[in-house]
């Protein structure tokens, strides 16, 4: 079972109004890389408000931006593998979640992250990708 990083709510803004339940809402999340020491990325996507995103019944949109950044040394703590799971995230009650996977880019001695959302019978080609060099820290 692959360790997954788990987020934490930088912040958030109502985009609309909704009389009863939560207002529908973009919300800026963080969350470090469990496998690579000095990575933070940070995630903002859409939540949908009203009733039914109130009670976790609303399906929340497949759009979502991603920037990962060097905030310390980076290293690595367990082996890469390409495209791997760092970061899930249900946005339905059953069907949909949202993802981030990892990939080394050898030749340029970068990391990537990929953002997208996928759904049991049919995925969103919606996604986002962001890139680190892996560089020396200056202490």
């Amino acid at each position: 079972m692959p360790v997954l990083a788990s987020a934490e709510v930088v912040g958030e803004v109502s985009t609309v109004f909704k009389v009863f339940g939560p207002n529908d809402k973009i919300v800026v999340e963080a969350f470090d890389d469990p496998k690579v020491s000095g990575v933070t990325c940070y995630l903002s996507r859409a939540k949908t408000g009203g009733v039914k995103g109130g009670l976790g019944l609303a399906e929340d949109r497949a759009e979502a931006s991603i920037a990962c950044r060097q905030v310390g040394p980076i290293e690595f703590t367990g082996t890469l593998k390409d495209g791997e799971e760092v970061f899930k995230e249900r946005t339905s009650l059953v069907f949909k979640t949202m993802q981030v996977v990892r990939f080394l880019d050898k030749k340029r001695n970068t990391l990537v992250y990929l953002v997208y959302s996928d759904r049991i019978i049919e995925g969103s080609p919606q996604n986002a990708v962001t890139a680190i060099p892996i560089l020396p820290w200056a202490k």
